[in-house]
This record gives structure tokens, sequence and C-alpha cells, in this order.
């Protein structure tokens, strides 16, 4: 019996082999040229059932001696290089968080966010930078599932409930420039990401922001305009004469618009009726020409004309829409873009119907060989465009310690366009000389906005906007309009309105370029202008 005993345990000793790996799971069963009675078969030692002896595990074939093999393993190989790896490239789905506030509180979080987001878009804001803030906003009050849709003229918000989902809708009704508004609001966000203010707080802050005054009156505005529009007879080349004229011209204009704007009329109207009185009075500085042997070195009208268009131009959101192309939004940027084509098809029809009424009253049109920056020293540019951006700022209700730097900003930018121009770039070296000087000078614009955005805690638009207005087209236009007009040269006058358009998407462009450019410069992103940016970057395989 011990003998028995003994071979058979030394007959199970190879049976230590199937135990279980460390890592804890265990190998799978083979058989290995036993058959199905062998396996099931147990041997009797002693009353205590014992598995049959299971033989060593013989080695595996070699595959390199099968004929298919090489064939096989390129296969294999081809077919892990094909096939994808891992999770989808981008998630088209957010995950739903619970914010852990009532329903009550969860709608006065987005009553305030669409507020916020109704006055940013109101006071000339972008829609990536409003859309950026309204996340943010919430995100900064324990609200984490919401969603933003903004159109041209109404704004949506949501947030992801599982029992109750809330939406809320808020009409754009008004739409100004109010930079010291956005400001504000903007400073507002900021403070409430940081933890720094609760539900209760941030409403009435921001009804006190809302409630807030102009820092000027609208008599400084419309004086602010007639120094803007000085200026910019000034960096055209005219004289004091001129400059007074332009002045009294643009101060006429503004009160005139304001007049019609208050009893109703349509912004296409204004425009048109605007650029009218401005090339009316060029049209009275030709036929005094013509009756008093004015000097037309002195009074050049054409730079009358071109001062109030400036004006007028200064106005449209032309920065704004190329940002919401850019950023992702062409719905909105669509919108905007045909608002700013029809208010300037309206500049072009005022100063077109003016000046074939004086060609019927045989009033004798001519204009100079004049180019924007023509025979002006680079530090008289740099003055006039330093006061050009100064102005509008004021005329923008922009604070008046933001005021000076803005200034700085127009004087750095004329720099640019002037260094760009005596390097190989100026007007007469191609047709689109000016718009890739613009392009530089729109550039230097947007990387100081956006490398100042953080620091001074002010929207980055608020400098941009501002610092490009002195190198708008409205001389183009003007010449454009006369090519037209006077010499019917259809084709000639076609080809000074593209280069005019040229010069405004290279201002837009550059501004934008610019911005972009400077993130680095600043802190790190955080998570919801990283979704701006992901958005930004079009679609995607």
């Amino acid at each position: 019996m011990n003998k028995r005993a003994g071979s058979s345990a030394r007959r199970l000793r190879p049976a230590r082999a199937l135990r279980p790996a460390r890592t804890g799971r265990p190998e799978p069963t083979a058989h290995v040229g036993t058959g199905e009675h062998e396996a099931a078969e147990l041997v009797d030692t002693g009353g205590v059932p014992v598995p049959p002896p299971v033989p060593p595990l013989r080695a595996p074939a070699k595959v390199a001696t099968r004929p298919d093999a090489p064939g096989r393993f390129l296969k294999e190989k081809a077919r892990r290089m094909v096939l994808g790896q891992g999770p989808p490239t981008m998630p088209l789905a957010q995950l739903r968080r619970e914010t852990g506030l009532s329903a009550a509180e969860e709608r006065s979080v987005l009553d305030l966010v669409l507020r916020v987001g109704e006055a940013m878009i109101g006071t000339g804001a972008p829609v990536a930078a409003a859309t950026v803030d309204m996340l943010r906003l919430a995100d900064g009050l324990g609200v984490k599932n919401l969603t933003v849709d903004i159109t041209f003229t109404s704004l949506t918000a949501t947030i992801d409930r599982d029992d109750d989902p809330v939406t809320k809708v808020r009409v754009i009704s008004a739409r100004t420039s109010d930079y010291s508004r956005l400001t504000q609001i903007s400073r507002l966000v900021a403070d409430v990401a940081a933890g720094e203010m609760d539900i209760a707080q941030a409403h009435a802050r921001m009804e006190t922001v809302l409630a807030t005054p102009h820092p000027y009156s609208r008599l400084v505005v419309t004086g602010a305009l007639g120094l803007m529009a000085a200026a910019v007879a000034v960096l055209l080349g005219g004289g004091w004469a001129v400059s007074l004229v332009a002045a009294v011209t643009t101060i006429l204009v503004d009160r005139t618009l304001r007049f019609l704007r208050h009893r109703g009329l349509p912004y296409l109207f204004q425009q048109t009726v605007g650029a009218a009185i401005a090339t009316l009075v060029a049209v009275l500085l030709l036929w005094g020409q013509d009756a008093f042997n004015w000097d037309s070195a002195l009074l050049p009208p054409s730079l009358v004309v071109a001062s109030g268009i400036m004006v007028l131009l200064a106005g449209l959101s032309l920065v704004g829409a190329a940002e919401d192309a850019i950023a992702g939004f062409p719905l909105t940027s669509a919108a905007r873009s045909f608002e700013v084509v029809l208010s300037t098809v309206g500049i072009v029809v005022g100063i077109g119907v003016m000046l074939a009424i004086a060609q019927r009253l045989g009033v004798t049109l001519s204009i100079g060989d004049l180019e924007a920056r023509g025979g002006v020293s680079p530090l008289v540019t740099m003055a006039a465009s330093a006061v050009i951006a100064g102005a509008w700022a004021i005329a923008s209700y922009t604070r008046l310690r933001f005021v000076a730097l803005i200034a700085v900003v127009g004087a750095v930018a004329s720099a640019m366009f002037s260094l760009v121009s005596v390097a190989g770039l100026s007007p007469a070296s191609g047709p689109f000389g000016v718009a890739v000087a613009s392009f530089a000078a729109a550039l230097t614009v947007g990387l100081i906005a956006g490398g100042l955005r953080d620091r001074l805690r002010v929207p980055a638009m608020v400098i941009a906007v501002c610092g490009v207005t002195p190198f708008l087209p409205g001389l183009a236009i003007y010449r454009a309009m006369y090519n037209i007009v006077d010499s019917g040269h259809l084709f000639e006058g076609m080809d000074l309105l593209v280069r005019a358009l040229s010069v405004g998407l290279a201002l837009a462009g550059g501004v934008t370029l610019g911005e972009y450019f400077a993130r680095p410069l600043t802190d790190e992103a955080d998570k919801w202008q990283r979704r701006m940016r992901r958005q930004a970057r079009g679609t995607r395989i």
C-alpha cells in the first residue's frame, strides 16, 4: 500500500505545472495526446480520487516551419496598420453632470447668463467672446451643463437636466458701441469665475453696470467725431483749412443722423444721408472754386468727403464679422457681413447720387491725385493716427484711462504701416500694396491688444477696433464712385472698390491673427477658451 501511494505521488508531481500563474489567471486546459476516457479516468489511491497523470506539455510547433508563415505575418501586420486604434478623435456629445443647485437657482443663473450675453452682443462683442464669457459665468456659479446658441438677433441658453431641462431665449433689441459697459461686464464675469461673488451679488452688480450712465455726454461724442475727421484730413495730406471744414461737416452729419435715428429712419438710409451731406459740402467747394476762384490746394473737396466716409465706416462691425467667421460662427458672421456690405452700399449710393446731381447742375467735378498718406511725413502720420484712434475711443465711450493707451497703439500701427511701405510694399508697387501694409498694421494692433487683455482686464476688441480705425479705406471708396459717375470708367471704379474691400478684409484678418499669435504671450487659456479654439479649427476627420 505504501509503495503504491509513493508511486502515485511521484506520478502526480508533473501536475504542479497546471497551477495558476502569479497573475491569478488559470492556464487553459489542453488535451495533449490523451483520449476523453483517459482524461476523465480517476485513479483510486486509498479511497482518495486522484486525476490521471498528465504528461509534460509539448512545445508548440514553430510557425517558421510552415510554408505560408511569411505571408500570414505580413497580412497581420498590414491589418494592424490599417485598423483604427483607440477611441474616436473628437467626442460628439458632452457628459451630463449634476449641478447640485435647485431649479430656482438654476433659472436665476440662466437669466443672468442671458442678460450678460445680450449686453455683450449689443455693445459690439464678437460671438466667440460672448459665448466664452457666458459659459465661464455659468461655470463660476455652479452650472456645468449649459448650452449656448447665439444668432444675429437672439440668444438661446439651455441647462440640461434629467427631470426638466431649462431653456430661455432673449432677443437683441439694440446695438451700439459702448466699450465702457463692455469692459465692466467682462470684469464681472472674471470676478464670478474667480469665486468672488455668488448669484445674488452677481445680479446686483449686473444691475449697477446696466444702470451706470455713459462716461461722456453726447456733445462730447460729437466733438470727438469732429476731431477725428480733422485728423483724417491731416492724415490724407490736408492743411488746417480742410481740417476745419471736415470737422464742421462731420459734426453736421452726426447731429443730422442723430435726429433721423430718433425718428426711426433705418440705418441703411442713415448712411446714405451722411455720405450725401459730406459729398454735398465737397460739391459746394467745387462750385466755389469756379465761382470765386478759390485755390483748390487750400480746400481739396476729396479730403472732405474721405474724412466723412471714414467716420461713417468706423461704426461698422467689420472686425467683429471677421472674428465670428474665423472663430467658427458662420451664420452670425454672414449676417454681420451682410450688414456691413449693406451699410457700405448706402455710403456708395449717397456719394453717387450727389455726384450725379452735381454733374447735371453743371458743377465741374475734379479729384486730385491723392493717395492715403501721400506726401505726409511719418511723424505727422503717427500723430494723426494717434488722434484718430483716441477720438474714436472717446466716441465709443471708452474710459479715459484707456484712451491714451489706444492713441499710442494707433501711432505704433501707423509706424508699422510706414515701415512696410518703405520696405517695398507701397501703393505704387502693386494694386494691393495698401492692403498688405494695412494687414501689417492690423497685425501689430492685434498682438498688442491680445497681450494686454488679461493684464489690463479690458477686452481685446476695445483696443483692436480703435487701433485700426486710421486705416479704413474712405478715400478709395470716394475715388471709386468718382470714376464711375464722372468719367464713366466702370471697370476702374470697380477695381478701386475691390481694393477698398481688400483693405477692410486685411484689417479684420490682421487683427484676428494678431490676437491668435498673442495667446502664447498671455496666461494659459481656460477650458472654455480651448473649447472655442477647437470649434475654430473647423471640420475634422
